[in-house]
């Protein structure tokens, strides 16, 4: 039960709370706000995932496994949904087995360890969601039909399992108290009706990590010299380009990226690119499409002639040494599908960086042209590089937009600016259901959680 903190003058303070947090992975959206309450705010937060158990900056982790997933007798559009469901599973067996845990909030990620389940452990006990994406068929803007340069045949089998994607994303909008999207974009795809339970709050950017070092790694031109990044040498009159994407793939622009840098190193050769990433395909089914390479990036350098000597492809790097690369860089690229928006290019902006983005929503929505960064149509090499050449034959007089965007960050969208959002909203969820007039979870029986047999039938649908 939610207790009062008290100040020296004996009034109430604040309100300690214990928090479960449900997710796949650790720490993913809610690690660097879980520790900020329990360090900061002496909240009790514990961290239910499918990865390793045990405490990490007080918060206690608690590990869940599934105990299957769907095979290829599940039919194509149904196989996210039995493994949501499967992880349903793991979570509710996890939690089961820990009946000291009583939390007095539960906050999960929607399709990534569903929270669904555990309204039978915890009764009513308030649960607010984040949701990510729903997942919409034939949309202009639509993640699945935005490139279209690419002349990639869509199957029809994957327009029908649109649908089905939503299926745990709408029992969730359902089941949940409240629910929260990190950008309006995102919210504005969700069905009308639920938008009354969803606000808009993002992530929270770590300014501890990403932050613009006031400058000290990007001096001005005439005072630079000789650097370090990212253990790489670069000369005093070499500029340096940015691109980080998890996965280099088609709906985050890589192969745009990769042909307006060509253009830019022909036109302005003094000039490294460094690309932070990896070759996985993260979204997007890019693999079904590129023949016998081994990636999309294999692929991407197939169709083309690339002087690699001006690309430092730098893997993933740590966050603390990402920040020193965005905080060193003369012009940051960003491009997405319309599809989430990438915390890359808010930490970016959070260092600094003269961020050169997509003219897609995710990106107008935080990128004014000419005023906290610049915009290109995201299927322009053209206009990129010439953005681009712009700005790296004259750093300094692009400045004021870096300035502009870390001051952006840093008032509206810093972990400590979204806060104070996120502990109201939790709040506003726990008063929704007071512990007091809340309905007590049913009662189970003891022993061990079993799967009931069943017993083979004919393929007759059940009517009633």
């Amino acid at each position: 039960m939610p207790r009062a903190l008290r100040d020296d003058s004996g009034q109430a303070a604040a309100v300690i709370m214990h928090v479960l947090y449900v997710h796949q992975n650790f720490p993913a959206q809610f690690g660097h706000i879980a520790r900020h309450l329990a360090g900061k705010l002496g909240w009790k937060c514990t961290f239910v995932s499918n990865t390793r158990g045990g405490e990490v900056d007080g918060i206690d982790r608690i590990a869940y496994k599934t105990l299957s997933g769907a095979t290829a007798q599940n039919h194509y559009c149904s196989r996210t949904f039995e493994n949501t469901v499967w992880h349903c599973d793991g979570v509710y067996r996890a939690m089961r087995e820990r009946p000291d845990i009583q939390p007095d909030l539960i906050v999960g990620h929607s399709g990534f360890g569903s929270t669904l389940f555990l309204r039978e452990l915890y009764g009513g006990v308030p649960i607010v969601n984040f949701f990510e994406y729903y997942y919409r068929s034939r949309d202009p803007l639509s993640d699945m039909d935005f490139r279209k340069d690419l002349s990639w045949t869509v199957p029809e089998m994957n327009y029908l399992r649109s649908y089905c994607r939503n299926a745990m994303i709408l029992l969730d909008l359902q089941n949940c108290d409240l629910g929260y999207t990190p950008t309006q974009f995102q919210r504005s795809r969700f069905p009308e009706e639920y938008l009354r339970k969803m606000e808009v709050i993002f992530d929270g950017v770590d300014r501890s990590v990403y932050h613009g070092h006031e400058e000290k790694l990007r001096p001005a031109i005439g005072q630079r010299g000789a650097r370090t990044i990212a253990g790489t040498s670069v000369p005093a009159d070499t500029r340096i380009v940015t691109y980080v994407s998890r996965g280099f793939e088609s709906m985050r622009g890589f192969d745009i990226f990769m042909r307006a840098a060509n253009l830019i190193y022909e036109r302005f050769p003094n000039v490294l690119f460094f690309v932070v990433g990896t070759e996985r395909i993260a979204y997007g089914g890019d693999e079904n499409y590129i023949g016998t390479q081994k990636s999309f990036k294999d692929w991407v350098l197939a169709r083309d002639k690339y002087d690699l000597s001006k690309f430092v492809f730098t893997g993933r790097i740590n966050p603390e040494v990402l920040g020193q690369v965005l905080a060193a860089t003369d012009l940051h690229i960003y491009l997405t599908v319309p599809f989430v928006l990438s915390w890359s290019m808010m930490d970016a902006m959070s260092c600094g960086a003269v961020v050169l983005g997509s003219r897609t929503p995710p990106v107008e929505e935080m990128i004014r042209h000419g005023e906290n960064g610049l915009l290109a149509d995201f299927f322009s090499a053209e206009e990129f590089a010439d953005r681009a050449v712009e700005v790296l034959s004259d750093p300094g007089a692009f400045r004021p937009l870096g300035r502009a965007a870390e001051k952006q960050i840093t008032e509206n969208y810093s972990l400590e600016a979204v806060l104070p959002r996120m502990l109201k909203l939790y709040e506003r969820a726990v008063a929704m259901r007071p512990a007091d007039k809340r309905q007590a979870p049913p009662a189970r029986p003891a022993g061990p959680l079993v799967m009931p047999a069943t017993k083979a039938k004919s393929a007759t649908p059940f009517l009633g």
